[in-house]
């Protein structure tokens, strides 16, 4: 098996949740596997979540976004570690996304293209999403918006491929078994890269 360059990013505010514990897991397995490891806590870093002009005008990135961009680069693989609120990722996520996933980093428009070259391509993608809602009826009843963004009209936008995602959930009122057997799946993927 390949080793690989492994990021893991916990898009959870606070690193004591369950979202926490499946970064931690899937880290930790990643590292028994004999992958090179890295680990950013979203919570943790400082940084203005708001794009405040757009992309009409640069806005100087805080020194925790620039390590987090390199660390990007170095990966092979990048791991997503959230919940979905409302339907969508927490606003410390988002607002990381709009911070690095910029253009030229990201990706780049040229003239007289109407889809941007995928600066980010080369990369897989590892989705672990927790909910409290059961995850067939987020994904048939409200077409998983919170994954969609995520899986498609970010990572792929960017040339992240494949994205695979782990949904777990209900997280409300599981029990400690059920708890163990998501963190097992994911432990079980990071084996297996």
């Amino acid at each position: 098996m390949e080793k690989k360059r492994v990021l893991v990013i916990l898009g959870h505010p606070a690193t004591n949740g369950f979202s926490a514990a499946m970064a931690s897991a899937y880290a930790r397995s990643a590292r028994e596997a004999g992958h090179e490891v890295r680990e950013i806590a979203l919570g943790e870093l400082r940084f203005d979540p708001s794009l405040h002009q757009g992309y009409q005008q640069i806005q100087p990135l805080e020194p925790d976004l620039e390590k987090a961009r390199a660390d990007i680069l170095w990966a092979q693989h990048l791991v997503f570690a959230y919940p979905i609120w409302w339907g969508s990722v927490p606003a410390v996520l988002k607002g990381f996304l709009d911070r690095t996933f910029l253009p030229g980093f990201a990706f780049k428009y040229r003239e007289g293209k109407h889809f941007p070259d995928k600066l980010l391509a080369g990369r897989t993608g590892q989705l672990l999403v927790t909910m409290d809602t059961p995850p067939w009826f987020f994904r048939w009843v409200w077409h998983a918006p919170g994954i969609h963004q995520m899986k498609t009209t970010t990572l792929e936008f960017c040339g992240v491929s494949p994205v695979k995602v782990l949904s777990c959930g209900p997280i409300l009122g599981s029990s400690d078994k059920k708890r163990e057997r998501w963190l097992q799946q994911a432990r079980r993927l990071a084996a297996r890269i």
